[in-house]
């Protein structure tokens, strides 16, 4: 029997996106997902005597990815992303930042990922859902084993991601929500990239996108 998943959330960046840390008891490496800031990260990995070996992008928005390469830099953490939003960690226009007037840092990418993509690290298997709509290779990642999600900013409480934004499509979006998230059997916890988690099964029966058929 595996040892227990402990999931931390910190809320980092300048829209405060939900980054995760992730670690099994017994082991001193973990995962983060989504680092809008290294040095909260960091604070927090160090106070629990653990070390990064992966860092997981959900989408190449600037929020998600602006404590990337000085994290990397830090650990030595490989950086794993989809292959179709890996362009944006090293171009301040199609991650937004350069839109809006962001500081941006750019980064490289280690693993690329394709839709169904399975990888081990720090003892915990994920599992790479491509759900694009948000943007076009926006990832959902899945713990199957503990029946966990996390969402990025495809799926929220009782909403969805934005979808007008450069490389956003609402009725891909909707596709992704309905036809790959909510197609996966029996209840999952669901750990979105803002607000507050959920859970698949709230989603199926509340979600407007479930309600409407239609993410606007």
């Amino acid at each position: 029997m595996e040892s227990r998943l402990n999931i931390v959330s910190v809320q980092t960046g300048p829209l405060a996106v939900n980054t995760y840390i992730v670690w099994r008891d017994g082991l001193d490496k973990c995962v983060v997902i989504d680092p809008a800031s290294s040095s909260k990260v960091l604070d927090e990995t160090r106070k629990r005597d653990l070390n990064v070996s992966a860092i997981l992008i959900t989408h190449g928005h600037f929020d998600h990815i602006l404590g990337v390469k000085r994290l990397s830099e830090a650990t030595g953490a490989k950086v794993i992303i989809s292959r179709i939003d890996a362009p944006a960690l090293k171009d301040g226009k199609a991650c937004l930042a350069s839109l809006i007037g962001v500081r941006f840092e750019p980064a490289k990418a280690d693993v690329l990922l394709k839709d169904g993509s399975v990888f081990t690290e720090a003892g915990i298997t994920f599992s790479a859902i491509l759900t694009p709509g948000h943007t076009k290779g926006s990832m959902c990642f899945v713990i199957d084993d503990e029946k966990v999600i996390f969402s990025g900013d495809t799926l929220f409480y009782s909403s969805y991601g934005r979808s007008d934004l450069p490389g956003g499509d609402a009725a891909a979006l909707c596709d992704s929500i309905i036809y790959r998230l909510f197609a996966l059997k029996g209840d999952y916890r669901v750990l979105p990239g803002h607000d507050r988690e959920t859970t698949l099964e709230f989603e199926r029966q509340n979600n407007p996108c479930a309600i409407y058929g239609i993410c606007e």
